[in-house]
This record gives structure tokens, sequence and C-alpha cells, in this order.
């Protein structure tokens, strides 16, 4: 114990070590966290510049978008960094604040995707009392539990993670600060730090899921007896969209969180973080965006405002 030597500069892993791949990984993710800006910026600005788009279910969407940007934000910059500079160094305060707002966006999407599910069970099984359920204030009012909730998850995570001491190694097997990671190079022992993945995992984690879900029940069952083919294709439409993205997003959150030990990490594993930092968050606006009659028609008409004469032009 008193030959430990405590870290305070930790060195990421990154991608991968081929000098030959740094420049193309780069320059893909350059090209994925730009277009990630780019059209989740874009619903962002749609829904607050148009009027149609003023309903509960593109707030939610709004703030979907606005977590997204955020979270990939968190982790991309740095690993674009790394790329180009090939340093790939961070102290443990860096570390530990990444780590922060990485759960505090990420915790706080779970919570939205199931506040999004009881938004459209409230829309599909109770259309006549939908304006009064879901006003303005309760949706500020859910978005702001969602937010919370999202905060204390990782301020909780996070004290936890400042009690462990770092001396074990100063390499972390990845390109960006997580818990398991983390996990990995303390020398204190992590053992409530992983019992607290679990239980808070499935309060937290578990809990939402079931929660998000329960509803489509109730909402198949009303599409089904629904008698006009155009209105249900549109409600299936807005349905399968929320649960795509519900289905990305935990599946490959659980396989980084949910393992039998935080040790068996490999270079293999490492998809399953890149794909909901970097994929995940461009996936969304464009699975909204493209299968939306009413954003393709927003889109449409911001795009004849802004560009009236490329718009003319585009269409003869």
């Amino acid at each position: 114990m008193g030959n430990e030597t405590v870290l305070n500069i930790l060195f990421l892993s990154g991608l991968s070590d081929l000098p030959a791949l740094q420049l193309p990984l780069f320059l893909f993710f350059l090209l994925i966290y730009l277009l990630t800006i780019i059209w989740n910026l874009m619903i962002i600005c749609l829904i607050v510049t148009n009027s149609h788009l003023h309903i509960p279910m593109y707030f939610f969407l709004g703030n979907l978008a606005s977590l997204d940007l955020c979270c990939s934000s968190v982790t991309v910059p740095k690993m674009l960094f790394d790329l180009h500079t090939k340093t790939r160094r961070i102290t443990i305060t860096g570390c530990i604040t990444q780590v922060f707002f990485f759960l505090l966006f990420a915790t706080s999407e779970i919570f939205l995707l199931t506040v999004m599910s009881y938004d459209r069970y409230t829309a599909i099984c109770k259309p006549l009392h939908y304006t009064q359920i879901m006003s303005l204030k309760v949706c500020v009012q859910l978005a702001s539990i969602v937010w919370c909730l999202g905060f204390t998850n990782a301020l909780v995570h996070t004290l936890f993670a400042l009690r462990l001491r770092y001396c074990e190694k100063d390499v972390i097997e990845s390109f960006f600060c997580d818990l398991p990671q983390l996990f990995q190079i303390s020398c204190s022992g992590a053992y409530i730090n992983i019992l607290l993945i679990f239980i808070l995992g499935a309060f937290l984690g578990v809990g939402p899921l079931i929660l998000t879900f329960l509803p489509y029940v109730s909402i198949f069952k009303t599409v089904l007896k629904m008698q006009v083919k155009g209105k249900r294709s549109k409600v299936f439409s807005t349905c399968t969209s929320h649960l795509t993205v519900v289905f990305i997003f935990y599946s490959s959150v659980m396989f980084n969180y949910f393992q039998p030990s935080a040790n068996h990490h490999s270079g293999g594993e490492k998809v399953a973080p890149v794909f909901y930092t970097a994929i995940v968050p461009l996936l969304n606006p464009l699975i909204y965006s493209l299968r939306n009659q009413e954003f393709r028609t927003a889109f449409k008409y911001f795009f004849k405002k802004t560009f009236p004469l490329q718009f003319i032009n585009y269409r003869r």
C-alpha cells in the first residue's frame, strides 16, 4: 500500500494503434460529428421556428436532439484530437469530469425516451384529452424531471468514482473515460461501484425500459382498431421511429455496462461505445426526420424560405 503511486495523468488506448488507420479514422469520425451537429441543430431550429411543430411530440424530440448533441460533444472532440495529435493524454480530473457529463446526458436520454413513449400513448389512446394532459407546463415539468434524474445519477456515480485510488495502471482501454474502464485501473477495489451500476441500472435503466414498452401494448391495440389505413400507417411510422431509437440506444449501452466483470474489455468491445457515443446521435435525427411527413414538409418549407432561387431551380 505504501509503494503505490497515485496517478494524475492517464493515457487513452484509442480506437486503434495502427498508424495507417489514424487519418482514415479521423476523417470518418470528423464527418460523422459534423453531420451530427448539422442534423441535430437543424431539428432544433425547425422545431423552434416552425409553429406547426409546437406540439409535445416535437418538444421532446427537440430535447432528444439537444441530448444527442451534448452526448456526442462530450466524447467525439477528444477522440478526434487524440487521433490527430496522437497524444491520448487526459488528467484524472478531466477523466472524471468527462464521466460525469457523459452519464448526465446518457441517463437523461433514457428517461426522455420513456417520456416520449408516454406522450405517444396519450396522443394515440387519449386523443380528445391530449392537449389537456400534455400541456406546455406538464411538458416542461417532465423535461425538468428528466434532466434532474440524469444529474442525480451522474452525480452519485461520480462521487463514488472520486473515492477510488487510481494506481493500477495508467492506460484506459477505451477512447474516452467511462466507468467500466475506470474500474480497471483502480487499486482500491471497485466492488461497491460495480454493485452500484447494477442496482441503479435496475431502477434507472431496466425500470424505464419496461415503462417505455408498456404503453405500446395499449397503443398497438388502439392502432389495430383504426379503420382508416392512412391514419394507421402514420401512427405506425411515429411509433416505429421511437422504438427503433430505443432499441439501438439500449442494446449498445447495456452491452457496455451490464457484463459479468468490469475486466472483460477487449478491442472488439470498443464497437459498442463508438456506436452510442458517435453513431446513435447521428442516427436519431435521421430516423425521426426521414420517417416523419410533418418534418419533411417543415424542412422543405425552411429550405424554400432560406434558398428561394435554388429551390425554384431544383423544382424545375
